[in-house]
């Protein structure tokens, strides 16, 4: 996840609590960049736009569930073919197809592969992925702001819009960009498992688990550990998810249906970033607004209707993508994929983000109403000091000679 903080140093430190570093089987890790690119995106007259192969975004139930749990509408997954990129120094590279992922409410995410353990998918030799949970850091520090990944998702966002045309209502790709990163781990190797099972392995290898979903190379203390691994959510003995703010590492055979959730929830963050910055934006506004009424007199001509009239469209168009970011996935019937989106989105403060843009979306309003009140107020007391002369002219004229008032 993108952040103020301070980079860490590439290496791996020895030592991981005293336990050695778990070794890995197959797995696949995810990069995930998710850009705000318009107001809204007509999915299916995208779908006929892009030429690219697509198919409408579903959550997979491995486990009996309603129907209705699921995106409304489908979000549209695009995949490309793509020339594989170095990750920094290291001996990997990105796969050879990249997936797009477009929202209707205007978000696009971008997803790259890197093959784990003994994977030999996704153009990368055989083997080339990290074996055990020292190489998975070293690939956490060489992910953590990748400015490659960063830059070549920006160019696909791009060209994307610029295909998409007239499907893409307002388009102006923002600056603020979300990235995460999953490593899911679909085998581990004989014996590795034993004595507790998935649980058992993240509390054996807890210490290095940590590190690498901060893409910190010096040991953590005990508490930041214990931190970084609050946040853990199963189904069986055998699978476990361990989320946190920065990444999550899935430790399951099958993980699409958990990336899914994982994806809008970091899709979810840039928006509410994104909404967060544009009602900053229009709280100065309507200050400036209020200001400006306040400081005319009854005789000021020309009220603020047209700033008055954007001002509304803004609080409009906020709570039009508010609505739009959090009814987009029903989270009702799969009680599993519920419990571990509430994990995510704790992790992510999606709840505090919230709460942030309702008070200043309750805000604007209120002061949208205080400058529409001293608008219709100044008209009144205009009008009434209209009818105030009207009258008194109407008197003085009786009294005036030659005038018919005799």
């Amino acid at each position: 996840m993108t952040t103020a903080g301070v980079k860490p140093t590439v290496g791996v430190s020895s030592g991981d609590g005293g336990a050695a570093a778990g070794r890995i089987g197959a797995g696949t890790c995810s990069v995930m960049f998710a850009y705000d690119a318009g107001f809204a995106i007509d999915l299916d007259a995208a779908e006929r736009r892009i030429t690219e192969a697509t198919v409408r975004e579903v959550i997979r139930h491995r486990r009996r569930a309603p129907a209705h749990f699921d995106f409304r509408p489908a979000p549209l997954r695009v995949t490309q073919a793509a020339e594989p990129i170095p990750i920094g120094s290291t001996p990997w590279r990105t796969g050879a197809s990249v997936e797009c992922v477009l929202y209707d409410f205007g978000a696009v995410s971008v997803t790259y592969t890197v093959p784990l353990g003994a994977d030999g998918n996704d153009g990368s030799a055989a083997g080339a992925g990290p074996r055990d949970l020292d190489g998975l850091l070293l690939l956490s520090n060489a992910l953590y702001d990748n400015a490659a990944l960063l830059a070549d998702s920006r160019r696909r966002v791009e060209r994307l819009v610029a295909a998409l045309g007239p499907a893409i209502a307002k388009p102006e790709i923002s600056d603020l960009v979300e990235d995460y990163v999953i490593y899911q781990i679909r085998e581990l190797p004989p014996g590795e498992l034993a004595g507790g099972g998935a649980a058992r392995w993240f509390d054996r290898h807890g210490a290095r688990v940590a590190q690498v979903l901060r893409s910190e190379s010096e040991p953590l203390s005990a508490q930041e550990v214990a931190e970084a691994l609050a946040a853990r959510c199963s189904y069986t003995p055998a699978d476990e998810a361990v989320i946190d703010w920065n990444a999550a590492v899935l430790l399951m055979d099958d993980a699409e249906e958990v990336k899914t959730v994982l994806e809008f929830a970091n899709v979810e963050l840039l928006e509410v970033r994104f909404l967060d910055d544009m009602l900053d934006r229009a709280l100065e506004r309507a200050y400036e607004a209020l200001q400006r009424e306040s400081r005319r007199g009854l005789l000021g001509w020309g009220s603020d209707t047209a700033g008055l009239e954007r001002l509304a469209r803004l609080q409009v168009d906020s709570a039009i993508l508010f609505e739009g970011v959090n009814n987009a996935l029903k989270l009702v019937g799969d009680q599993y994929l519920a419990r571990l989106y509430r994990l995510a989105a704790h992790r992510l403060h999606l709840p505090e983000w919230d709460a942030s843009i309702l008070r200043k979306l309750e805000t604007v309003e209120s002061i949208y109403q205080k400058i529409h009140d001293r608008q219709s107020t100044r008209r009144m007391e205009l009008l009434e000091w209209i009818i105030i002369v009207l009258i008194a002219i109407s008197i003085l004229v009786m009294f005036l000679p030659n005038t018919g008032g005799h």
